[in-house]
Parts: C-alpha cells; structure tokens; sequence
C-alpha cells in the first residue's frame, strides 16, 4: 500500500520541486540576513552583549513584522486559485487590494515595535543587552514598509509560478547585506563604526533593494502578458479585503503565537545571562535555517495545492500536498541527523565563548529530536493554506504553544533548574504536538475536498 502511495505521488514529484527549489533558496537567502547579522556581530570585543542585542532586537522586530506579512499569506490563495483558474486579472485584483492593507498597516506596525523598545527597560533586561539591542530595533523598524511590499510582491509572483526573480532578489540582497555589514559595523571605506546599529541599517537597506526588485518584476510581468498593472476600479474593493483578511488573520495569528512564544522565550533566557542568550540566537539561527527548506516548500505547497482546486482538481491538490510533505519530511530528518553529529562545530562558527559552546551543543541536540515535526507542521500548513483552511494551524499553534509548551518549558527552565535547555524542552514538545495534528488535519481537507467535488457532480447530473 505504501509503495503504491509513492507511486501515486511520483508525477506530482517533479512540478512540486520545480516550484520549490527556487524558493527554498529564496528562504535561505532570508535567514542567512539574520546569520550574517549575527556572525559579523559575534566578532565584535563584547561579542555576547552583541549577539544578545541582536537577538532580543530581531525578536521584536519580527514579532511585529512578520505578522503583518503574514496576512497577506492570503495572496497564496486567493492568486493561486485565479491563476489556476486561468483568471490573471483577478490575481492582479488580489494584489492590489493587498496593498490597500499595508497603507494603515505599516505605520500600526511601527508604533507596536516602537513602544515595545520604551517597554524593554522595565522589564528586567541586563543593561549591557539593552545598549545592544536598542540602536538596532530602531534602525530596523524603518524597515517594516519595505518588508510588508516585498512580503505582498513575492506572494503575488510565487502563485503566478514566477518564483526565480525571488530568488535573485534574496541572493543578492544578502550580497548588499554583507557588503553593509563590513562596512558599517566595522567603519570601513573611512565611515565610522556604528557596531550592532550598524547592523540594523544595513538590514533596512537590504529590505528596500528586495521590494524594488520585486515591484519592477511584477511591472516586467504585466507588460509581458500586455496587461495594465493594475485593472480598474482602483478603489479599494471591500468584499476582496474582507476576504483577504479571513483568510490571512487566523494565518497572521498561528505565526504571531509562533514568533510570540520564541520571543517569551528570548526574553526570559535574557534574564538568565548573556552566555544562555548568546546560545539560544545560535540555536535558535541554526534551528531557523534548516526550517527553511519545509518553509519554501510550504510557499511551493500553498500554491501547487491553490492551482489544483482553481482548476477543480481535488484529488491533484491531495497529491500536491501529501508530496510536499514527503519532501519536508526528508530533508528535516537528514538536517537532526547534522545537528547530531557536530554541534560543537556548528556553535563554534558562530563565537569562541567556551561558555557559549557548552550551552548551545546542548540547545542544538534539543532542536534535532523536534526537526522531523517541526518539516511536518510547515508544509501541512501550506497545503492547509492552498485550500483556505487557515484556521487550525492557528487553533493547534495556540494550544500547543501557550496552553502546553511554555508552561512545560517554564517550569523545567526556572522550577527544575535546567534554564535556557529546560525552555527548549517545552518548545520541542510544542512542535511534536503541532505536526502531529496538522498531519491528521490535512488528511482530512483533503478527504472533504473530494466528497464536496462528488456532491457537485451528483448534483450536476441530478439537473
């Protein structure tokens, strides 16, 4: 039976990695910003406070941030069905309209990471840290525009199957980057050195170049299909913004718990001491990188499911599905295999603190046992997503990362003494619980996917 499933999955093998390569390179591209970032830190004289201050800046930046990008996680479906569907126009209204989105949400966004800076004061966080990570939250927070246009533009191109200029865009961003980067925190080229501020701009101007490429690659687009880039009406269309938001606040919601429990996390290991802080941003780089893959393959799941049912083809956004996840599956179980095998070496790229090493060797054994589940929650949640179903992703994040994981983690951290490894713990029993589910929960879309296309042929024939 299984060898038969394979088989069955075998010609949808070849579209499902065509789209899928190009953006997993694009999401590797995306978390080696944030690796760069730190490495060129972790060189610096203080290289714990450095790395702490990055790592608590970047975990409430991104908070914000990727929620507002996450709503327009609705791009993957309702473009994907359109194109699908034959129906550009109709994809081009879905961008439009999620541009009318970011216009009041950039500035909101801005304002909550703003006042979370003037809130970090007061919540016990070691001086030397804070020095670090205020100057690099401010410099990144006028980012967040830029962002949510390259989060709105690479939905929009990803669904219509143009997924290479992505990954052009991040490759050579990070080429800006880390030019930036040497520059900036270092004082080179006779500038000054700005250390971890430096760092923020960089980052900011990184954000700017990949919107602008994006945007003229949806302008290069347009022109080569002799469309308008934008069809009237050009006012906004309330009932697509509703729409776009149904689906893409439970999607914003489930990676606000995520991201929000990685931040509790980080604030509550920055109480401990810059050595745990230190270790967890490298655990947590290391972790984040690996999920990338099963992270582009989600994006190449959402889209190959969406393309399916705009043609009517259930059963092909099963296979669709069901062969992404088989994709994630595999690659996470040989990346716990790496993180087994050398995480003292893997560590000690990032910094030569033997303080630091100690604690992340074991923070990376922790993230091999939850790498297989971590694969599986991804690309269920894409393939949830390409049929519209965004709301139990959010339902099992909530749960298993608030009502189970942390708590757990809490209590092992601070009660049982274990610190930044007994946190972990929790998180990767969160993770277990979460691809569980959303395994069980995407065999089960798919099942009413196909009795809800025999109820609409019984009742065609019945007419």
């Amino acid at each position: 039976m299984i060898r038969e499933f394979v088989e069955d999955l075998r010609p949808e093998a070849h579209s499902v990695f065509t789209l899928a390569w190009p953006l997993v390179l694009a999401e590797i591209g995306w978390m080696a910003m944030g690796i760069v970032d730190t490495i060129m830190v972790g060189h610096l004289p203080n290289s714990a406070e450095a790395i702490g201050g990055v790592s608590l800046g970047s975990v409430i930046f991104y908070t914000a941030a990727i929620f507002g990008g996450s709503l327009l996680f609705s791009l993957d479906t309702k473009v994907s069905q359109s194109f699908g569907a034959g129906d550009l126009v109709d994809a081009n209204h879905s961008l439009l309209n999620a541009l009318y989105i970011i216009v009041p949400l950039a500035p909101v966004l801005m304002a909550m990471v703003w006042l979370a800076g003037h809130l970090l004061p007061g919540m016990g966080v070691s001086p030397a840290i804070l020095s670090q990570a205020l100057p690099f939250l401010r410099a990144m927070n006028w980012s967040t525009l830029p962002l949510l246009l390259y989060f709105a533009f690479r939905r929009y191109l990803q669904a219509v199957n143009l997924v290479k200029p992505v990954t052009f865009a991040l490759v050579s961003a990070n080429l800006v980057n880390l030019l930036g980067d040497w520059v900036l925190i270092y004082g080179h080229l006779g500038l000054p050195a700005f250390g971890v501020a430096g760092s923020g701009w960089c980052t900011c101007s990184s954000r700017i170049y990949l919107a602008v490429v994006l945007f003229f690659t949806v302008v290069w687009q347009h022109r080569k299909k002799k469309l308008p880039l934008f069809q009237p009406p050009l006012i906004p269309d309330l009932a697509r913004i509703r729409e776009l938001l149904r689906i893409g606040f439970p999607a914003a919601t489930q990676i606000l718990f995520e991201i929000g429990v990685f931040a509790t996390v980080t604030a509550l290991i920055a109480k401990l001491d810059a050595a745990s802080l230190a270790a967890h941003q490298i655990a947590l780089n290391c972790a984040s990188l690996t999920y990338m893959v099963p992270l582009g393959i989600s994006s190449a799941a959402a889209v190959r499911v969406g393309q399916a049912i705009g043609r009517r083809d259930p059963a092909g956004a099963g296979r669709a599905g069901w062969t992404a996840i088989m994709m994630g599956a595999g690659f996470m179980s040989i990346a716990a295999l790496a993180l087994v095998l050398a995480p003292r070496l893997i560590v000690r790229i990032f910094t030569p603190d033997p303080q630091v090493v100690r604690i992340g060797v074991k923070l990376l054994l922790v993230a091999a046992a939850f790498q297989l589940f971590d694969g599986l929650q991804s690309v269920a949640t894409g393939a949830l997503r390409g049929a519209g179903e965004t709301r139990i992703p959010m339902l099992s994040s909530f749960v298993a990362y608030w009502v189970v994981g942390l708590p757990l983690g809490y209590y092992l951290g601070f009660n049982r003494g274990l610190g930044a490894l007994g946190l972990w713990m929790g998180l990767a029993l969160s993770l277990m619980f979460i691809g569980s589910a959303l395994m069980l929960a995407w065999r089960w879309k798919v099942g009413q996917l196909v009795e809800a296309q025999g109820e609409a042929l019984n009742a065609a024939r019945t007419f």
